[in-house]
């Protein structure tokens, strides 16, 4: 089949998640025998750091004004077998509204940050979409799964049928590596700064650092205000490039995975930094959540440590053997259940199942 795709970016991973999902998708999605085009926004910001200008398993479309490009990808899109408009995209609601206007069907929305989208839509709306949108869509579907899909998506904002389609990881691309010297700490996190997200890390990490002074520790992601101060043995990266985070998920004795506030209410919202994480067999600790034990098991894949103390036992106390057996059930537990190959062969079912019946 021929899917076109309205996404925030496929092209460059720099503060974001969203290109290393699509990519992980969509490139197992080819592999399956289909055609993807994929309709980027050329942000600035994001066009001084295009790490993938030209993805080979799709055609890449970068536009500077949707005007430019409405009629054109308006018209790919009616003749498109499936048509998916993901969250974040500039301007989405013009997309949306041209998209269902032309009569463009199926219409589907993934949404990749579920929800941050929901609390914005309870206040009236994002920059993406709109309230009076969701129940445009032939279906909805999500990186957040369980009850909140029903109770929420479905009974209060209206969608037609909201699915789960939680992120995935490329496990030929994310596995254990060879440990990098300059990589080698104690505990480390990747991710970008989010203010809801801080106190986890400033409880689970930076505290523990100004603790353990004689342990390191390591934090990758952009964003983070000037003025916020790191410990000493604290090292700071504003950004670390795709091709070496399996060597960062490798080189640490642990890796921190701190979720949004939205998410941690909502429940069931894995990211793909923690699935790739697992992917490369790194020992993880995580903050609790509704539904993380559907992905992996407490205590053998993963551990959740609740106060600052036990984050530093864990980092002094933990045997070797113990936590190398803890991040190699993490990755068999990815590559039984969550690689991207599983996921495209989800979407294509997803997809799939409604083409047919149209």
């Amino acid at each position: 089949m021929k899917l076109v795709v309205f996404g925030l970016t496929i092209s460059s991973s720099w503060g974001n998640g969203h290109a290393t999902t699509y990519r992980a998708l969509l490139r197992a999605f080819a592999e399956r025998g289909h055609e993807i085009v994929f309709y980027e926004w050329d942000a600035p910001w994001y066009r001084g750091n295009r790490d993938l200008p030209h993805p080979g398993f799709a055609r890449l479309k970068l536009y500077a004004e949707w005007d430019d490009v409405a009629a054109s990808a308006v018209a790919e899109a009616r003749e498109a077998d499936a048509v998916i408009v993901g969250s974040y995209v500039k301007d989405g609601p013009r997309v949306i509204d041209a998209l269902a206007g032309a009569g463009v069907d199926p219409l589907f929305f993934y949404d990749i940050d579920t929800p941050v989208t929901v609390a914005a839509l309870r206040r009236g709306g994002t920059e993406y979409l709109r309230p009076d949108q969701v129940p445009l869509f032939t279906r909805y579907l999500s990186f957040t799964g369980g009850p909140f899909l029903q109770d929420v998506i479905e009974r209060e904002l209206g969608a037609r049928e909201a699915r789960p389609l939680y992120c995935s990881v490329d496990v030929d691309r994310y596995r254990p590596t060879e440990i990098d010297p300059y990589l080698v700490c104690d505990l480390a996190y990747m991710g970008t700064y989010a203010p809801d997200r801080q106190p986890l890390i400033d409880r689970f990490l930076v505290e523990p650092a100004r603790r353990m002074p004689d342990r390191k520790f390591y934090v990758a992601g952009p964003q983070y205000p000037d003025d916020l101060e790191w410990p000493e043995n604290v090292l700071h990266n504003p950004h670390l490039p795709p091709a070496l985070h399996p060597q960062f998920y490798s080189s640490a004795r642990w890796q921190l995975n701190a979720t949004r506030a939205d998410m941690v209410a909502a429940g069931w919202s894995p990211s793909v930094r923690l699935f790739e994480a697992a992917a490369c067999g790194a020992a993880m600790i995580s903050d609790r959540w509704p539904g993380i034990d559907h992905f992996f098991t407490p205590g053998s894949e993963i551990l959740l440590p609740e106060t600052t103390e036990e984050v530093i036992h864990i980092i002094r106390d933990t045997h070797e053997d113990d936590r190398r057996a803890i991040g190699l059930a993490a990755r068999a537990r990815i590559v039984a259940e969550h690689t991207a190959a599983h996921r495209a062969e989800e979407l294509e079912a997803l997809v799939g199942t409604v083409v047919a019946s149209a």
